[in-house]
């Protein structure tokens, strides 16, 4: 069940983007992008809030470019895809107005149950219109995939305010 505002004046001018979002990187039910609730959420909170994203990445062996060919000729492995990716997506996020805290491999869980992560990337976004602009982006776009040929699984919270 959403949360979301039910009247039009209540809610962010950015909801409406949504459905373009879903057509450009797909309907997020193979995990490899964000559903429509999810797009809904995370563009209904306080546009002026800080948000940021924390992604967990269990890589393939081999990228899998399957999804959308033409495939490169030597796809290579996923973190080549990753960094293919990387590439494109750093640079993007700082000219949208975020920054990278944290690139680092994963190490392990201290509190609660264990899970099997390869990459920990966590970035950090001045306001949800900052977030909306990477992910309105044509190179990010053209980029993204290489993400989901490169990752086998991924989690990515949220968190504002």
């Amino acid at each position: 069940m959403s949360n979301l505002p039910t009247d039009p004046a209540e809610r962010s001018p950015a909801i409406d983007r949504v459905p373009e979002l879903a057509r450009w990187y797909g309907d997020g039910l193979d995990a490899s992008s964000p559903t429509a609730e999810q797009w809904r959420r995370i563009l209904d909170g306080p546009e002026d809030a800080p948000v940021t994203l924390i992604n967990f990445f269990k890589l393939r062996a081999e990228a899998d470019y399957s999804s959308d060919p033409p495939a490169p000729e030597q796809p290579g492995s996923g973190l080549d895809a990753l960094l293919r990716y990387a590439a494109v997506s750093a640079p993007t996020l700082e000219a949208v107005g975020g920054s990278f805290l944290l690139n680092a491999g994963y190490a392990g869980t201290l509190i609660g149950d264990d899970e099997d992560w390869d990459l920990v990337a966590v970035g950090t976004y001045p306001n949800r219109r900052a977030l909306l602009a990477l992910f309105e982006n044509d190179a990010y776009r053209a980029a993204f995939r290489h993400r989901v040929a490169a990752v086998d699984k991924q989690k990515v919270l949220v968190a504002a305010g």
